[in-house]
């Protein structure tokens, strides 16, 4: 197979012969890891349950996490879904990468449908699948909302919305994901909405796209499916906690095929996983320290904060060339925002994660403001 290199590891290779301005103290906004601490309720169930290291966990998830994720999905979206209709992953990159393999295994000539820029899973997962790419290009022009091409969707086998958004930060209100529900429905296809981003809201909450479903009548969630992730909400990226939820005759069949990928969660980690899905006040903490750092980005670049995520897009002249100079002159990394997408989207762009505390966050604003004006 023959996959994109990783964005990371084309930043390494764009930056390796640039010396940085050792009078800065090296700092980067590149990866999306929040940088804040786990909770410690959530450390001490996995210290308090380490012991059931010396059994094998379930493929199909503990009850103890599959009722933390239930109570999650009514308490913040007031969904009411059963067991059938919802699957324990071990984070969502996996689920990202094999559930499209599981999904499109015997489709002739498959067809894959996601935005561009993109996380970069959503493309290796078409690789592996054989599967035709069809970008839905963010942009300025569309306000990075993704477009409805009708021609190219009755191709389409699957399709994968992010919103919340990476990496432009951009959000879907209901009425888009009510539209974008109808054509999975009138055209066929499977639609995933990738949620993670969901609980780093700013203002309102966030509805999910299974309330979408409901809004218009498809409530057994025919042929739709969300992720979500317990790594950004509760600064929990090494739990490896999410799951997959919607129609639950895709589902029956998946689960079937996860007990032979071999990507069941350890046990102490499910159970730190549940207590994480079962209580929403932590979560709390994390956005107003989010909010937090945009406010310091209002203040020093002067840019309005998004609906949610921790992400900023920022518009530049020439996106390789800022991101040279910035670690150059200021031992600052960025992401080019070329390197998440194709085609030419991203271009012009880099992306800002805003995962540090906001003392920290306004020294990396603060340089990257010198660097904007010397261009």
């Amino acid at each position: 197979m023959n996959f994109e290199t990783y964005p990371f590891e084309k930043l390494n290779t764009l930056l390796k012969d640039i010396r940085p301005n050792s009078n800065f103290t090296p700092l980067s906004l590149t990866i999306g890891e929040p940088q804040f601490s786990t909770p410690q309720f959530i450390l001490d169930a996995l210290n308090t349950h380490a012991p059931l290291l010396n059994k094998y966990p379930k493929t199909s998830g503990e009850p103890v996490l599959r009722e933390a994720m239930l109570k999650y999905n009514k308490e913040r979206f007031n969904l009411d879904l059963d067991n059938a209709q919802i699957i324990p992953t071990f984070g969502t990159r996996e689920v990202l990468f094999n559930f499209p393999q599981f999904l499109l295994h015997d489709v002739t000539d498959p067809v894959m449908v996601f935005p561009n820029p993109f996380y970069q899973i959503y493309e290796g997962a078409a690789k592996a699948c054989r599967a035709e790419v069809i970008y839905l290009n963010l942009n300025e022009a569309n306000n990075f909302q993704p477009q409805v091409d009708e021609v190219a969707l009755a191709k389409a086998d699957f399709v994968i919305l992010n919103s919340p958004n990476n990496p432009t930060s951009s959000v879907m209100g209901m009425e888009d994901l009510k539209k974008w529900v109808e054509l999975a429905l009138q055209y066929n296809f499977v639609l995933l909405n990738d949620e993670c981003y969901a609980d780093l809201y700013l203002d309102a909450p966030l509805p999910s796209l299974l309330n979408a479903s409901i809004e218009v009548g498809n409530t057994d969630f025919k042929n739709i499916l969300v992720i979500n992730s317990v790594s950004k909400r509760s600064s929990a990226p090494g739990l490896r906690s999410g799951f997959i939820a919607g129609d639950a005759q895709i589902l029956k069949a998946y689960m079937v095929y996860r007990t032979y990928v071999g990507c069941a969660s350890p046990l102490p980690l499910q159970h730190a996983a549940a207590v994480a899905w079962a209580d929403q006040e932590h979560v709390t903490t994390f956005r107003e320290k989010y909010k937090a750092n945009f406010k310091v980005a209002k203040e020093v670049l002067g840019l309005d904060a998004p609906e949610a995520t921790f992400y900023i897009w920022l518009k530049v002249e020439d996106e390789i060339t800022f991101t040279t100079k910035l670690y150059q002159e200021y031992n600052l990394k960025v992401i080019p925002g070329s390197f998440l997408g194709r085609e030419g989207e991203g271009e012009g762009y880099v992306r800002l994660a805003l995962v540090y505390e906001s003392e920290i966050t306004r020294k990396c604003l603060e340089r990257i403001q010198k660097c904007l004006e010397k261009n």
